[in-house]
């Protein structure tokens, strides 16, 4: 991720920044099958914030056998890249603020 010239995180901008990716990336997985097609959805945000912030994201996905046609490769990681966008929305808001002081 790149440089933001955002200033250290603390702990509880941290958990808020998982938390939006997380919801993100659940919100567009849900968007996309319904709930009683899927047997597994986990998800999982990390961040690393010693400078330069590191933050990895994984989707995983398990459907029911019936939508077994279903593209859960491409559907997991369209679930990312939502979680990445909001990451970096938060981390430019973040950014946004500390310049203002």
């Amino acid at each position: 991720m790149e440089e933001t010239g955002i200033p250290e995180l603390t702990i509880e901008q941290v958990e808020e920044l998982c938390e939006r990716a997380e919801q993100a990336a659940r919100k567009y997985v849900l968007f996309k099958i319904p709930n009683n097609r899927i047997s597994t959805l986990n998800v999982t945000v990390d961040a690393e914030v010693t400078k330069p912030i590191t933050v990895n994201v994984d989707v995983s996905v398990v459907l029911s056998p019936l939508m077994k046609d279903f593209d859960v490769e491409a559907l997991t990681k369209e679930a990312t890249k939502r979680a990445f966008a909001h990451i970096e929305e938060y981390l430019r808001e973040l950014s946004c603020k500390s310049t203002k002081y």
